[in-house]
């Protein structure tokens, strides 16, 4: 078994692609495969990192009182942030990213509530982005738990065909 892929009933599953979901549905449950958008995250870690910097980030400048220094290098950190967001999605989902996060005015210093207001919706965005992950993942899993009982319980899968001991008639 290839050590970069996990096994899993329907193949093996490449750990560091996760399906986002798709329209608020579940990607990879019960839909086409031409019906999808190419919704996915090639790095889950990295989102996790970035998005747990960034509430952090949100926390401190809740707190804090900024100087046009700091407001300079929060707004560098923030379009870095995106930068590297983006860069462990999808194509699809990077567009998304790209018209939300929209760069400030490189003339002068955000101001705080300018700040606050951006890291407070791409922190929104991210939650949101990982309890789709999360849904998606409960979803698979509990139709792997249910092909799994059906394998249990013997029955078919659509398009299968029954063993020889269930047909009858003579077999030569």
């Amino acid at each position: 078994m290839d050590t970069d892929s996990v096994e899993h009933l329907d193949g093996p599953v490449d750990p560091e692609v996760l399906p986002a979901p798709v329209d608020g549905g579940s990607a990879g449950v019960d839909e086409s495969v031409d019906d999808e958008v190419d919704e996915s995250i090639e790095h889950p870690a990295k989102v996790m990192r970035v998005g747990t910097m960034m509430r952090q980030l949100l926390e401190e400048v809740r707190s804090a009182t900024l100087d046009e220094a700091s407001r300079d290098r929060l707004r560098d950190i923030y379009a870095t942030s995106v930068t590297e967001l983006g860069s462990a999605l999808s194509p699809d989902l990077r567009e998304e990213l790209g018209r939300l996060a929209l760069p400030f005015a490189e003339d002068a210093a955000p101001s705080v509530d300018e700040l606050r207001v951006a890291q407070a919706q791409l922190v929104g965005w991210l939650e949101g982005l990982i309890q789709g992950i999360q849904a998606t993942l409960f979803a698979q899993q509990m139709a792997a738990q249910q092909q799994l009982a059906g394998m249990r319980r013997g029955e078919l899968e659509p398009g299968e065909t029954q063993g020889a001991e269930a047909r009858p008639g003579t077999y030569l």
